[in-house]
């Protein structure tokens, strides 16, 4: 059995001894400026002094600095945290993420082992949890059970419940869908204002996700602290920096994540840089060269437009804060900033700006005061690299070491690791001949398959949770046929990702995946009691996370088609798994399947 990549990113044998470090005669940038020919000790986690000259104790290991620029920590101030993406993201010497939705839970128990101490070998995690969205609103679609809020007089009690669950501030979605080719409700304007009042109230930045210019005018006037994201549905208008520096709002653009909403891979550069590729993972790599799969209702978008925003915003000294959106297609954990760096120059910022955007901006943005620049008493988050980042954005790249609380990453033996995972040989899967495609019409009355292993009960057991399922096959199926296949239980509130349901096995043993790229949907007719549900898909290549849709059981039975592209951008070369289940809501759930297809 392969032993996890995140277990090995955080193994101890990755981090080198804690003794005091001196980088001798380095040019320094401080989070602001440029300092030449400066030694820095660290020492005790902490950045102990910065001076043309310090005498660096007796048992302390001299780096030279000559040639080389040493930098604060990076930040990235729009990820999306699970699994292993705090330890990759230190690799690439970024050593703070801001995350802006995961589960809050897990968020809460890595701010735990933070404040611990037990944290040295990732990036730390600041988060806002579980995002705040109407019902049916961005942030539902993706199978998750999350809380969802209508009315504004509930905006307090909604707040200082994210709060309680760990919320460092509040993330809120206004954000009607059209840009990406969907159709979501919007959140009202009184319900935004009420929302941003009672995050401000307990003391809490009110950060807005938007997906177009009208829905960043909105948001601003709503009080918003901050956007995440910029647009590419149509230009800034003329006052647009302006009117967000008048509000004193900060902007984090997302320009790496925009390229790939707009069909281009623009971070795929970095899967052949040289200075990049020993340290990525071939799941890294295959995100890296992902775009958004294209809706046949997507409108025509411009990623120029994004471009044009930040000039603006530059020119009106708004603050600009550098982030990726990681975990979506076209992005990476830490690997990604360093092109987002690049993106920022070329869309107007200077290399120094581009720094700061990544380093003193955010840290002074979102408050974290210990971290964010290179001065005495701050912590020893910092980053050596060869050649001069602040004329080169790129030379981010040539990295020479990480510390982390003054404790420096082995990066060859991350690199290494990586080697090793990578070299396993990936299963070269043959398209498997399915035929016409059909799976089950269940009119024998049997849960019967034309291909794969059958259907099974699948629930959240197996991590933990307490979600129960069970189907059979019913009499009345779609199209007037005899039997269609009943699946009922009841979905757990514990976690977010609670799930129970009938899942059907392509592959002749549980969870082996096949190459069903022959075809490229799954089809389906559903009916029920009116409820949205979901349907999962597991591809070997996008790890073991559920890539999930969802759909609605109406009172008659209705056909659903679902590419898979509409999947993350899977082609179904190695599906491992296809479930339909309850949810995302808890509670029970029942629902009908007949005549389930890949075409």
């Amino acid at each position: 059995m392969r032993t996890p990549l995140f277990l090995l990113c955080t193994a101890p044998a990755l981090l080198l001894a804690q003794a005091p470090v001196l980088l001798h005669d380095v040019r320094v940038f401080d989070g602001n400026r440029v300092v030449a020919h400066q030694d820095v000790l660290l020492q005790g986690g902490r950045i102990a002094r910065v001076a043309a000259h310090v005498t660096a104790p007796a048992d302390a290991r001299t780096i030279s600095g000559t040639g080389r620029t040493l930098l604060p920590g990076l930040i990235d101030s729009h990820t999306h945290s699970y699994g292993p993406a705090l330890a990759t993201a230190l690799a690439f010497g970024v050593t703070t993420e801001l995350d802006m939705f995961s589960d809050a839970g897990e968020a809460r128990a890595r701010r735990g082992e933070q404040a611990a101490g037990k944290a040295t070998g990732r990036a730390d995690l600041y988060s806002a949890g579980t995002l705040v969205t109407v019902p049916k609103g961005h942030g539902t679609e993706y199978g998750l059970a999350i809380p969802t809020i209508s009315s504004p007089d509930s905006a307090q009690a909604f707040v200082d419940a994210r709060i309680a669950e760990g919320s460092d501030y509040i993330k809120i979605v206004n954000d009607d869908g059209h840009t990406y080719g969907m159709t979501l409700p919007p959140m009202s304007p009184a319900l935004q204002r009420a929302l941003v009042l009672a995050a401000h109230k307990r003391h809490k930045l009110a950060i807005f996700h938007i997906g177009d210019l009208a829905g960043a005018r909105q948001a601003i006037a709503a009080g918003a602290d901050g956007l995440a994201h910029l647009f590419v549905d149509v230009p800034p208008d003329a006052g647009f920096g302006r009117y967000l520096a008048a509000h004193k709002a900060f902007v984090i653009p997302t320009l790496t994540v925009l390229q790939s909403v707009t069909g281009f891979a623009g971070a795929s550069a970095l899967t052949s840089d040289q200075r990049m590729m020993p340290y990525l993972s071939t799941p890294d790599i295959t995100s890296l060269k992902q775009s958004f799969p294209k809706r046949a209702s997507l409108p025509s978008t411009n990623y120029g437009f994004a471009e044009m925003a930040v000039q603006q915003l530059r020119k009106a000294k708004v603050p600009i804060l550098a982030g990726t959106d990681a975990g979506n297609p076209g992005t990476a954990h830490g690997s990604a900033l360093h092109r987002e760096l690049e993106l920022l120059v070329v869309a107007g910022l200077t290399p120094v700006e581009a720094l700061a955007s990544a380093t003193s901006v955010p840290a002074k943005a979102f408050h974290l005061v210990d971290r964010g620049r290179v001065a005495a008493g701050l912590r020893a988050d910092v980053l050596l690299v060869e050649g001069d980042p602040t004329v080169d954005i790129t030379a981010t790249r040539s990295i020479v070491g990480v510390w982390k609380d003054g404790v420096e990453l082995d990066r060859a033996a991350f690199s290494k690791a990586i080697a090793a995972e990578n070299a396993k040989p990936a299963a070269k899967l043959a398209v498997l001949d399915v035929g016409s495609g059909d799976i089950s019409d269940f009119d024998d009355g049997k849960p019967t398959t034309r291909f794969g292993s059958g259907w099974s009960v699948s629930t959240d057991a197996i991590a933990g949770g307490k979600s129960t399922g069970a189907f059979a096959v019913v009499d009345g199926g779609a199209e007037g046929s005899a039997k269609s296949l009943e699946i009922s239980g009841m979905i757990s509130g514990a976690f977010a990702q609670a799930w129970a349901g009938a899942m059907f096995t392509p592959g002749a043993q549980m969870f082996q995946p096949v190459n069903l790229s022959s075809k490229t949907e799954v089809r389906f007719w559903t009916k029920g009691d009116g409820k949205t549900y979901r349907i999962f898909i597991f591809s070997q290549g996008k790890g073991y996370a559920p890539l999930t849709l969802q759909f609605v059981a109406g009172a008659e039975w209705k056909e659903y088609v679902f590419p898979f592209s509409d999947f993350r951008g899977i082609d179904g070369h190695d599906v491992m798994a296809i479930i339909f289940g309850g949810g995302p809501a808890a509670g029970p759930f029942a629902f009908r399947v007949d005549g389930v297809r890949v075409r």
